[in-house]
């Protein structure tokens, strides 16, 4: 019996080990198409120092949007569009331009095939604040722009105004030289993408009015990230979705009264147990698209016991999912999140809430749904005298765009000219982009920046000390003119 066991273990390892070895040998990452068929059109050199100063001219200008919408100032935004229209005389001569919205911008420069689908190009105008109390910490004033040390300072100056300059400047190269686009090329170009983009909607709104149906369109939100995880080196991250947003309001109603006098059940503990229960109920994690996507490509690169990992999640589907979830940042890509953020009850320390109420934030993965939230919110609170509404409506996930359509091949062979022999992988931003609204006119839509930067570099977004290289900005420059004039030539 002993040896008949034996034998049978013998034979499970190895047919085990076979199927191990077969996947292994035959694993390529699925439906990611390269770019071989793609005719990349030649660079177009910019003068990357001149770039540097019209890109900390265009940080000076304090677009500021604020949560407070009278706050900002809107001349601030006229005098940026001012500037933009004298700086890059060329490209406004090619395209007509309309503003849409409060000081959202829409351009066109038609193309002279109308069977050929456009292409819409996306970088914002507005910033984020500086918080108050910390421009001390900036090497250089946060506005003013400064070109030092081989890069440009400035808030802004990744997020977004160094795509908007670069797309720009791409777009002045190519219309001075004398390009005239076969594709007509789109660019939206939001004024309020930092608080909540009713721009870009405006845009959207339009376009899909007047039928527009985009090859593909191109946003911010990743980038060549050259510590990518798995390769510990290089990699083109090109991001074919984005999470959803929604924020729950759950509120706990109590009599109220004098805080000497608690009932045995205040409203500030039934919400407080409503939270934790929502909380301790996480959504569970799942190796789904486009977060496998991300490993499948990598890990192909990688090799070794990596590739065999990839290639056989039907055994470390486990181990994968373990390790990925290791980070925040890596467990966001595997299922929704719940992130309670708000809390309000008295607005007296000795007096007991009539209303206490939190708002928890979620990020929706693709395969769920806001009503999935609800009911899961509902049931992780059982008879909890609690209620629920949407603090606003709820923003779904993206659909995944495709990583074998046309417009996938055009942008990643201009990546991969500004990143040769770095692969190419699938990714999903977290956060929110103004290309969201733009899914029902375009086929497709990716987010990313030809910029190289690390992860940690990545935390300067939205904080302290923003800048972008010199070198980074001539590259997203070379990226835009070689993807426009390929896709649009």
């Amino acid at each position: 019996m002993r040896k008949k066991i034996g034998l049978a273990l013998v034979g499970a390892l190895a047919v085990t080990g076979a199927v191990l070895a077969y996947n292994t040998v035959t694993f390529e990452p699925a439906g990611l198409a390269d770019a071989s068929d793609i005719r990349l059109a030649g660079p177009i050199e910019p003068d990357a120092n001149a770039a540097a100063q019209r890109l900390g001219a265009a940080i000076r200008f304090q677009t500021i949007s604020n949560q407070d919408p009278a706050r900002n100032r809107m001349d601030e935004w006229s005098g940026f569009q001012a500037w933009l229209q004298t700086t890059y005389p060329a490209a406004h001569q090619a395209m007509q331009r309309e503003i849409v919205g409060t000081a959202s911008l829409l351009y066109r420069w038609q193309g002279s095939d109308p069977s050929l689908q456009p292409i819409i190009l996306m970088g914002h105008q507005d910033v984020v604040p500086v918080t108050p109390g910390t421009e001390k910490d900036w090497r250089h004033p946060p506005f003013a722009g400064v070109v030092a040390d081989g890069a440009v300072w400035g808030r802004g100056a990744i997020d977004d105004k160094g795509s908007l300059i670069a797309l720009f400047e791409g777009l002045e190269l190519l219309a001075a030289s004398g390009f005239k686009p076969k594709r007509t090329i789109i660019v939206v170009s939001g004024h309020d993408e930092e608080v909540g983009g009713t721009g870009a909607q405006a845009a959207a709104a339009k376009l899909k009015a007047e039928g527009v149906k985009a090859l593909f369109t191109l946003d911010e939100g990743s980038a060549i990230i050259t510590d990518a995880p798995i390769v510990n080196g290089p990699a083109i991250m090109i991001a074919v979705a984005e999470k959803g947003y929604a924020t729950l309001r759950v509120t706990a109603r109590a009599p109220g009264g004098h805080s000497s006098m608690p009932p045995a059940e205040i409203g500030t503990v039934t919400l407080a147990k409503a939270i934790t229960a929502i909380h301790a109920d996480q959504f569970p994690t799942r190796l789904d698209q486009p977060a496998f996507g991300t490993v499948q490509a990598l890990a192909a690169e990688k090799g070794g016991f990596m590739k065999v990992v990839a290639a056989n999640p039907w055994l470390f589907g486990g181990l994968i999912k373990s390790q990925m979830a290791g980070t925040p940042a890596g467990a966001a890509q595997l299922h929704t999140t719940i992130a309670p953020t708000m809390l309000q009850g008295s607005p007296k320390e000795n007096v007991l809430p009539q209303d206490a109420f939190g708002l928890i934030n979620y990020r929706l993965a693709p395969w769920d749904r806001s009503a999935d939230i609800m009911a899961r919110a509902k049931a992780a609170v059982g008879d909890l005298p609690v209620e629920f509404s949407w603090e606003r409506e709820p923003r779904e996930a993206s659909p995944v765009s495709s990583t074998r359509s046309q417009g996938w091949k055009l942008l990643r062979a201009a990546a991969e000219a500004e990143a040769p022999g770095a692969p190419v992988a699938p990714f999903m931003v977290v956060g929110g982009t103004d290309s969201r609204y733009l899914k029902e006119v375009s086929q497709d839509t990716y987010r990313f920046q030809a910029m190289q930067l690390s992860t940690k570099e990545t935390a300067m977004i939205h904080g302290t000390n923003e800048h972008i290289s010199v070198d980074n900005l001539a590259r997203m420059i070379r990226f835009f003119t070689r993807l426009v004039a390929t896709a649009a030539g």
